[in-house]
């Protein structure tokens, strides 16, 4: 997607050797007009599916999910990161471990939103080594439900995550790809 590309570009800043910081419009601070065109991209790249949930983990992964979920015409289901006194003791628990952030969370869905049968759309913000995808295909599995795709803002095609989900067949699409950071800069991949 050429216009994510060109405000990773513009925007984006590069700290070390495998980290990006997009705070300015994605994940800290957001560009609506920008989560809209990711939406209707992740709405067109997956019209096919027949998506009953968009799922994905709090926080940075809700506003492209909330505009892919709009763009689909379905309800937006996120992971909490912390339990809180309003969740229902029955929700599907998962761990998932941080790399930017170096700290494992247990992530969790209240039952109630996550069903038997529904066809569930992943969107993530990142995929580096695929540790958040994987823990939300284990609560969309323990729920028996089925995980038809998953949808990525920023991957990072030099770290493992992508290899691992194509191992298992999962049908992935990333809306800009970077093959590796260089003096500072940003190389996507082809």
């Amino acid at each position: 997607m050429k216009i994510l590309e060109e405000r990773i570009k513009k925007d984006g800043r590069v700290l070390g050797e495998d980290v990006l910081k997009v705070d300015n419009f994605l994940n800290h601070q957001v560009d609506p007009q920008l989560m809209q065109e990711m939406g209707d991209e992740f709405g067109r790249l997956f019209a096919d599916e027949k998506i009953d949930k968009v799922l994905t983990v709090e926080s940075s992964g809700i506003a492209p999910a909330i505009f892919a979920a709009a763009a689909l015409k379905v309800p937006m289901v996120f992971a909490r990161k912390k339990k809180s006194i309003t969740l229902s003791a029955e929700s599907y628990i998962a761990d998932v471990y941080s790399f930017t952030k170096q700290e494992t969370n247990h992530v969790m869905i209240d039952k109630r939103f996550l069903h038997e049968g529904e066809r569930v759309l992943i969107i993530d913000d990142f995929l580096a080594n695929g540790q958040a995808v994987t823990g939300l295909m284990e609560i969309v599995d323990a729920a028996q439900a089925q995980v038809v795709g998953v949808g990525i803002v920023i991957e990072k095609t030099f770290q493992k995550g992508r290899a691992m989900l194509d191992e298992q067949g999962v049908h992935v699409e990333s809306l800009a790809r970077i093959a590796a950071f260089e003096d500072g800069h940003v190389v996507f991949a082809d």
